[in-house]
């Protein structure tokens, strides 16, 4: 396994955030991406991470189905495996995020990862929980953030 990139972990660092404000994907980012702590980025480099993920939005929107959106940066924005986090979010509107399935936007998971085949494991990690049914019922519930962490420690601990 690749070393700090199981989902748990990733999460634990950037956090779970409630009534998230946004009524379009743009905004919905501008205002995860300000709560996100200090700690896990600098503010100079909230505007670098913004700017990436609307040119990611602009290729091709991120959102997966099922009412969830995995925005992401095209390229690792930190160097150190220990400063990769993802983020989960839950806005306080559905949004329209142009979804193939034409399903609105519940559920945003920011991945934000120090090279690309940790971004790969990433991905690979939490689209395998944005297919568990459990782990769909917490989100759309929105259930408090450590039921939702320790769903995801338990199904990890299973690999």
């Amino acid at each position: 396994m690749v070393q700090g990139c199981n989902f748990s972990s990733l999460l634990r660092r950037g956090n779970v955030y409630y009534q998230l404000s946004g009524k379009n994907p743009k905004e919905a980012l501008r205002s995860l991406i300000d709560v996100i702590p200090p700690d896990c980025l600098k503010p100079p480099d909230k505007d670098k991470l913004f700017q990436a993920i609307l040119e990611r939005e602009e290729l091709m929107p991120t959102a997966i189905g099922n009412g969830i959106a995995l925005p992401h940066p095209r390229n690792p924005l930190v160097e150190k495996e220990e400063e990769q986090f993802a983020a989960l979010a839950f806005p306080k509107n559905y949004i329209d995020w142009g979804a193939l399935d034409g399903m609105p936007v519940h559920t945003i998971i920011l991945v934000v990862s120090a090279s690309a085949k940790m971004h790969l494991f990433s991905l690979q990690r939490i689209t395998f929980f944005c297919h568990d049914e459990t782990f769909c019922s917490l989100i759309k519930r929105r259930a408090p953030a450590e039921e939702i962490f320790n769903y995801i420690e338990k199904t990890e601990q299973g690999w």
